[in-house]
């Protein structure tokens, strides 16, 4: 099974986690966020992001490709170009990307945000993000299913 596949199911599982009170920490929060080196409190969506190719690296014995971080404009500066693909070559084939494949948001001023992909169809592509919400905040408190504008994303990682 490709890593990013297995990444997704393992996503999947996590659906419903909720952040206690909206503190960026809890149980399964703190293990995402320690999986990058950091303690509760801080933004988890790219620890989550990690935590789940981390899980399916160990499972399928393959090397994690990304970056230990929990910064989401990090992952992206730091990726290989080999791996990073831009909006513009999306747009003109969304087939490209393969499900668990990994968006970045760029909110300017160093904040970001990041999430597992599931598919795309038309100018939406829906996803699995950490640290966020049923109303789309980035600083959200649980893990679920979101439903985004292509056009909202700077990248993708696979």
């Amino acid at each position: 099974m490709i890593l990013s596949a297995r990444a997704l199911d393992i996503a999947t599982t996590q659906i419903g986690v909720h952040e206690k009170g909206s503190s960026n920490s809890g149980p399964e929060v703190d293990k995402y966020l320690k999986s990058v080196g950091l303690t509760p409190g801080f933004p988890w969506c790219m620890a989550f992001v990690y935590w789940c190719y981390s899980q399916a690296a160990q499972e399928s014995g393959v090397a994690n490709f990304l970056i230990k971080t929990g910064g989401v404009l990090h992952q992206w500066n730091e990726q290989q170009p080999v791996r990073k693909i831009i909006l513009d070559k999306v747009l003109k084939d969304p087939a490209i990307i393969q499900p668990g494949a990994v968006f970045i948001m760029d909110y300017g001023k160093g904040t970001g945000h990041t999430g597992l992909v599931e598919k795309i169809h038309g100018s939406y592509v829906d996803t699995i993000e950490g640290n966020t919400n049923d109303e789309g905040s980035r600083e959200g408190y649980e893990v679920c299913r979101r439903t985004r504008r292509l056009t909202s994303i700077k990248g993708f990682i696979q």
